[in-house]
C-alpha cells in the first residue's frame, strides 16, 4: 500500500471508531493517537535496521508530544486505533494484529525482568478498554474485549469478554461463563485471607476454652 493511501486508511479508522471526528484536517492535526502510530512506524523502521538510538529518540519525542509511549520494537498491524490515548504504554516485544482498538491508560507490558518475548500478543479485532493492564507473554484471542480497569495475566480465548482483577472470562462465544458476576463485588483475596484467619482464631479460642473447662473439672475431683 502506498504512503498516502496508508495515511488515509489510518484516518478512515478514526472516522469509523470516533463519532466526534468531523473532518480530515481536524483528524490529521489534532488526534494524538494517530500521531503516535505514525511516529511509531518511522521509529520501527529504524529499529528493524538496528538504528536503536535513533528509534528510541523518535519514540521519546512522540511520547513527550502525545502522552503515548510505544516502544519502537513493538509490531503493530493495520487499522490500529488509540482513542484519546493519554497514558498508553506498549512494550518492546508486544505484537498487535489488525483492527485493534485501545483506550487511554492501557498498558501492554511485562511482569518483570524476563528475557525474550515478555509482552502480550493481541490478535485481530480486539478492543481493550480504559485503564486495562495486559501483562506478560500472553495471547489475547481474536475478537475479544478487555473491560475497563481489568488486569489480565493469562491467555484470553477468542471471542471472549474479560473483566476484573485478576481478569476473568465472563462471556465466551456470546454465552455467559459466570452468571453470578457482580462488578461491584469482585473477589478480594486479602479480605478472604483475613476472614480465614479470624475463623481459625475463633476456633482456637473455643478449643482452649474447652481445655480449660476439662482441667477445672479434673481439679474439682481431687
Amino acid at each position: 500500500m502506498g504512503f498516502f493511501k496508508k495515511l488515509k486508511q489510518d484516518m478512515d479508522v478514526v472516522f469509523d471508531q470516533d463519532p466526534a471526528a468531523r473532518t480530515y484536517v481536524e483528524v490529521f492535526l489534532t488526534y494524538s493517537g494517530l500521531h503516535a502510530v505514525w511516529a511509531h512506524r518511522v521509529a520501527h523502521v529504524f529499529y528493524r535496521n538496528k538504528f536503536f538510538f535513533i528509534a528510541r529518540v523518535i519514540s521519546q519525542i512522540s511520547r513527550f508530544i502525545t502522552g503515548i509511549e510505544i516502544h519502537p520494537g513493538a509490531q503493530i498491524g493495520d487499522r490500529f486505533f488509540i482513542d484519546h490515548g493519554m497514558g498508553v504504554v506498549i512494550g518492546e516485544t508486544c505484537e498487535i494484529g489488525d483492527n485493534v482498538t485501545i483506550f487511554q491508560g492501557v498498558t501492554l507490558g511485562g511482569t518483570g525482568k524476563e528475557k525474550g518475548k515478555r509482552h502480550p500478543t493481541i490478535k485481530n479485532n480486539v478492543l481493550i478498554a480504559t485503564g486495562a493492564k495486559v501483562l506478560g507473554s500472553i495471547v489475547v484471542g481474536e475478537s475479544s474485549k478487555i473491560g475497563a480497569g481489568s488486569v489480565v495475566l493469562d491467555d484470553v480465548p477468542e471471542h471472549s469478554t474479560v473483566v476484573g482483577i485478576p481478569g476473568r472470562v465472563v462471556i465466551q462465544n456470546g454465552e455467559k461463563v459466570r452468571r453470578d458476576l457482580d462488578h461491584h463485588k469482585l473477589p478480594d483475596p486479602i479480605a478472604e485471607l483475613l476472614q480465614t484467619m479470624q475463623n481459625e482464631t475463633i476456633q482456637l479460642q473455643k478449643e482452649l476454652a474447652e481445655l480449660k473447662g476439662v482441667k477445672t473439672d479434673d481439679n474439682s475431683n481431687v
